[in-house]
């Protein structure tokens, strides 16, 4: 359940946003004063937070910009003064709305939504960091397609590329040369395993120091290939 802040000293107001918000499925903390509510959105994790410009011992623009130093929580500022310099300001040291009092409750309610489904989406797509594989030296980043030995980027065709990183996903695991152009080529090579034998002679002269004496892709005599971790 998404869990909202509300810092308001109006208590009849407050408790308007709350129950309207709470039939919305929101859990809803409220706090009275600037700086009790500055502390718990400083130190506390809410979904968004509703905050009133004026307030007592700290207001509500001082709010805003402690927060935006740290944090990117949606916030939605509210206030009964209708100047554009209010509203500039506040946008301004970072908060995502501002709504002049009075509003409808149904209608904080709609902009609530609306600026948590837009969070939720930007922090899903800043989430999809690129799968990454690193083992001693070598770095395959599934995502990008690339590799690299010891920083230096090493350039990998489609299917030398899928070899390697099936077997880096696979440690240790023995693999015979009919499984890996099973896993790897499906049909597109009929019959001519020999094809892996190739590619593993590729990516050693890409990946290995000494490809006579090899760290990483070694041979089982008779079996097939492992990667060695």
């Amino acid at each position: 359940m998404s869990k909202i802040l509300i810092i308001e000293d109006e208590v009849s107001i407050a408790d308007l946003e709350k129950d309207y918000l709470e039939l919305s499925g929101f859990k809803v903390e409220v706090e009275n004063s600037g700086d009790v509510g500055l502390k718990r959105a400083m130190n506390e994790e809410f979904d968004l937070i509703i905050l009133d410009l004026m307030l007592p011992n700290v207001d509500g623009f001082e709010i805003c910009k402690k927060v935006r130093e740290t944090k990117n929580t949606p916030i939605i500022m509210v206030s009964a003064k209708k100047d554009d310099i209010d509203k500039i300001r506040g946008l301004g040291l970072g908060a995502d709305d501002y709504m002049t009092k009075p509003f409808s409750p149904s209608e904080l309610v709609a902009r609530v939504k609306a600026h948590m489904s837009r969070y939720e989406r930007l922090i899903g797509s800043n989430s999809q960091e690129n799968e990454i594989i690193e083992i001693r030296g070598i770095k395959i980043d599934k995502t990008a397609r690339r590799v690299y030995v010891n920083e230096e980027e090493k350039t990998f065709t489609t299917k030398e590329f899928d070899l390697l990183t099936f077997l880096a996903q696979n440690p240790n695991h023995v693999f015979t040369k009919e499984e890996l152009f099973n896993k790897i080529w499906d049909m597109e090579s009929i019959g001519d395993i020999a094809t892996v034998t190739v590619h593993i002679k590729k990516i050693r002269e890409k990946i290995e120091y000494n490809t006579a004496k090899p760290q990483y892709i070694e041979t089982i005599w008779g079996v097939g290939y492992r990667f060695k971790v």
